[in-house]
C-alpha cells in the first residue's frame, strides 16, 4: 500500500536548484553557461574579483615591504595574501561549475562543488599555516641573526590591516545577502587576515620598541591562525561530504512542519543531510490506511511544499505509509494480487467474483479485502449469505485479516466482534 514519491524541488527560494527531471532549457547549449541562480553567481563573481585585486596587491606590497623592511612577519601575512589570492581563483572555478543547472550526471546539482572547493581551500590553509609556524620557530633559535624592522613595515601592516578588515565587512555582507556557504567562508578568512594583520602590526610595533624577537613571534602566531583557520573550513567542508545532517533545532522544525499537514498521522525515518548552502530530507509519514493512492500521493505533495515553502531545502522525498512500519513490520513479504486473488477464490470456491472489483489492504502483517459485487436480483441476499461465510473463514485465517463484501444495494458489514 506505501506510496513512494521523489519530490523533485522546485520553490520560490532563489537558492533552490532545478532536480532531477528538471533540465537545462533546450535554447542553452552546452557551450553555453547560464547559471541556476543569476543573482547568487552575479554578486559571488563579482566580491570575489574584488578580493583578487585587492590581495594582488597586498601581496605586492606586504612581501617587497617585507624583504625591505626586514619583518618575518610581515613577510609571512603577504604570503597569506597571496593564499588568498589562490584561494579566490579558486572560489570563482567553483562558483561558476557549482551554479550549473542539475544534469543527468548530476540530478540534484552542482552544489557540492562549493562544498569540495571548501575543502580545498581549507587543507591548503592549514599546510601553509604549519610551514609557517615551522619557519619561524626555526629562526626563532638563533635569536642572534634577528634584525631591526624599519618603520616603512609598519606603515605597510597598518594599510594592510585597513585594506583587509574593510574587505571582510564587505565580502560577509554579500554573503549574506546571497546566502552562500563558501563566500561566508571566504568573508571569514578575509576576518582572520585582519586579525593576523594585526598580529603583525603588534609585532613590528614590540620589534620596533627593541623586542626583535617579537617580530619572528607574530610570524609564527600568524601561521597558527592560518593553520586553525584550514583546518576549520576542511573538518567543516568534510563532514558534509559524508553526509553530515542538520542540527537538532531544524530537524525539529522539519519534523513539526510535516506533522502540521493535513492528513499526516504521524512520522518517522526523517533524514537530513547538507548539500551546500541547503538541504536533502526524506521522511515516511503515515496516513489513513485506506485511502485512495491519489489521495496519498496530494498529502504527500503538501507536506513537500510545506518543507520546501518554510525551510531552506533542495529536495524533499516523502514516503507514504498506511502504518508504521518501524514497530510492525514490512508488508514486502506478503503475497501479490494475483496471488491474493487465488487464495480468496480458494477459500470462498468462487471463481465468479476475479471480474469484481476486489480492494486489498496489506496492513499488521495480514490482508483486509474489500469484495464489491454488481447489482443484480436478490444480490443482498446473495451478499448476506457471502459476508456470513467470509466471517468464518476470517476467524482464524492467518493470511486474511478481514473481508468486507459490497453490493449496490447495500454494505453487508461482519459481525463487530471480527471488525
Amino acid at each position: 500500500m506505501a506510496v513512494s514519491m521523489l519530490c523533485c524541488a522546485q520553490s520560490s527560494h532563489t537558492s533552490v536548484f532545478e532536480m532531477k527531471n528538471h533540465k537545462q532549457p533546450a535554447s542553452v547549449s552546452k557551450a553555453d553557461f547560464e547559471p541556476a541562480h543569476p543573482e547568487r553567481f552575479a554578486a559571488a563573481q563579482k566580491s570575489t574579483w574584488v578580493s583578487i585585486f585587492i590581495n594582488l596587491l597586498l601581496t605586492l606590497l606586504q612581501v617587497l615591504g617585507g624583504m625591505f623592511a626586514h619583518s618575518q612577519a610581515l613577510m609571512a601575512d603577504g604570503l597569506h595574501s597571496l593564499s588568498d589570492l589562490l584561494s579566490d581563483v579558486l572560489v570563482l572555478y567553483a562558483n561558476r561549475h557549482g551554479n550549473r543547472h542539475a544534469d543527468e550526471n548530476h540530478p540534484y546539482g552542482h552544489a557540492r562543488v562549493e562544498t569540495a572547493a571548501t575543502l580545498i581551500l581549507g587543507v591548503f590553509l592549514a599546510v601553509l599555516g604549519v610551514g609557517l609556524l615551522v619557519a619561524a620557530a626555526m629562526r626563532l633559535e638563533h635569536p642572534g641573526a634577528l634584525q631591526a624592522v624599519s618603520p616603512l613595515g609598519l606603515g605597510v601592516a597598518v594599510f594592510a590591516l585597513i585594506a583587509k578588515e574593510g574587505m571582510f565587512r564587505y565580502m560577509l555582507s554579500v554573503a549574506l545577502r546571497v546566502r552562500s556557504q563558501m563566500l561566508v567562508a571566504n568573508a571569514w578568512h578575509a576576518r582572520s587576515d585582519a586579525a593576523s594583520s594585526l598580529v603583525v602590526v603588534v609585532g613590528i610595533i614590540g620589534n620596533l620598541l627593541g623586542y626583535t624577537f617579537l617580530d619572528l613571534v607574530a610570524a609564527a602566531v600568524v601561521g597558527v591562525m592560518i593553520a586553525h583557520m584550514g583546518g576549520k573550513l576542511a573538518l567543516e567542508a568534510l563532514s558534509e561530504l559524508i553526509d553530515t545532517g542538520l542540527d537538532v533545532e531544524e530537524v525539529a522544525a522539519i519534523r513539526q512542519t510535516l506533522l502540521n499537514t493535513h492528513g499526516v498521522r504521524g512520522l518517522h525515518d526523517l533524514r537530513t543531510r547538507k548539500m551546500a548552502d541547503n538541504a536533502l530530507v526524506d521522511a515516511h509519514i503515515l496516513v489513513d490506511p485506506k485511502i485512495s493512492v491519489s489521495e496519498g500521493h496530494y498529502i504527500a505533495e503538501s507536506a513537500r511544499h510545506a518543507v520546501l515553502n518554510n525551510h531552506h531545502v533542495l529536495d524533499v522525498m516523502v514516503h507514504i505509509d498506511p502504518e508504521d512500519d518501524m514497530q510492525l513490520g514490512h508488508n514486502v513479504k506478503q503475497l501479490s494480487r494475483p496471488e491474493l486473488l487465488a487464495q480468496l477464490a480458494q477459500r470462498l470456491g468462487e471463481e465468479n467474483f476475479r471480474g469484481n472489483r476486489v480492494v486489498f489492504h496489506y496492513l499488521d502483517g495480514r490482508v483486509d479485502v474489500e469484495l464489491y459485487l454488481p447489482a443484480r436480483t436478490g444480490d443482498v441476499g446473495l451478499a448476506k449469505c457471502l459476508q456470513s461465510r467470509c466471517d468464518e473463514l476470517v476467524f482464524d485465517d492467518p493470511l486474511f485479516r478481514s473481508i468486507h463484501i459490497h453490493s449496490n444495494h447495500a454494505q453487508i458489514c461482519p459481525s463487530d466482534a471480527l471488525i
